[in-house]
């Protein structure tokens, strides 16, 4: 569905008067998909492309819903098909059935993946735009973990991964190698660190942790840029909701 400029702007909650609206296109601070666009009556579809009000990204408001989840160890972030349903695994979106609508459980999607042992922040919604802007590498979202390792964490591990890990493991007779980007780590203990990364490859921090010699015994997502767990109060297995705007302003500002 196509839209004019100034009526995206109009309905998306950023203005409080259509002169503000004319003011802020005819000043040029207004992108569409980072080109400025000075247009008031440019028509485009809002699903296809990012408009911006002086960096920050508007969105129209939706029906779509959003939940903090603190993961539960034993959850996989996927629906179960028949093998894993043989195997007895947990989805964590099991923890949803009874206590949403069924059209919204049909349609809820994961931000990211946490995987099965891993717990702490996940965020759980409808909306796939979302998923895109979170997960997309180039937003460069910084999550920070609590790592436990079952040797100490030495200080030629702490500077490799502050410095980037050029991470190499071998799972199921598969070889990958990829290097990380730097990341921040600060000991709690000998063998506890809390660590934030702004990518998210699969497996990464285990891996990480492998190459270098050490094995990560336990990882709890701590925060995700602004959105910190402990905040919401939630124990392993409980969630609460979280507006659109809330996750805009932790998030994207």
């Amino acid at each position: 569905m196509k839209l004019r400029l100034h009526q995206f702007l109009s309905k998306c909650g950023e203005f409080s008067s259509k002169e503000q609206v004319k003011q802020a296109i005819w000043s040029g601070d207004v992108t569409v998909n980072e080109s400025i666009v000075k247009h008031i009556a440019y028509e485009f579809n809002p699903a296809k492309r990012a408009v911006k009000y002086r960096g920050k990204e508007l969105f129209l408001p939706s029906n779509d819903v959003y939940f903090i989840l603190n993961k539960p160890s034993g959850c996989i972030c996927s629906r179960l098909n028949s093998q894993e349903l043989e195997l007895n695994k947990t989805s964590v979106y099991e923890l949803f059935r009874d206590a949403v609508e069924p059209s919204i459980y049909e349609s809820l999607v994961t931000v990211g993946r946490l995987d099965e042992d891993t717990t702490g922040l996940l965020l759980v919604t409808t909306d796939g735009k979302l998923v895109h802007s979170v997960t997309d590498p180039q937003k460069n979202i910084q999550k920070t973990y609590r790592v436990k390792t079952q040797e100490a964490i030495t200080e030629d591990q702490l500077e490799s991964i502050r410095q980037g890990v050029d991470v190499s493991v071998t799972e199921y007779g598969s070889l990958e190698e990829f290097q990380t980007r730097p990341a921040t780590i600060e000991l709690e203990s000998a063998i506890c660190a809390v660590l934030t990364i702004d990518e998210g490859k699969k497996r990464q921090i285990r891996r990480m942790f492998t190459t270098l010699g050490n094995h990560v015994n336990h990882l709890h997502r701590l925060s995700t840029e602004g959105i910190v767990l402990k905040e919401y109060g939630l124990e392993p297995g409980q969630f609460c909701t979280i507006t659109r705007e809330e996750i805009n302003s932790a998030l994207f500002s």
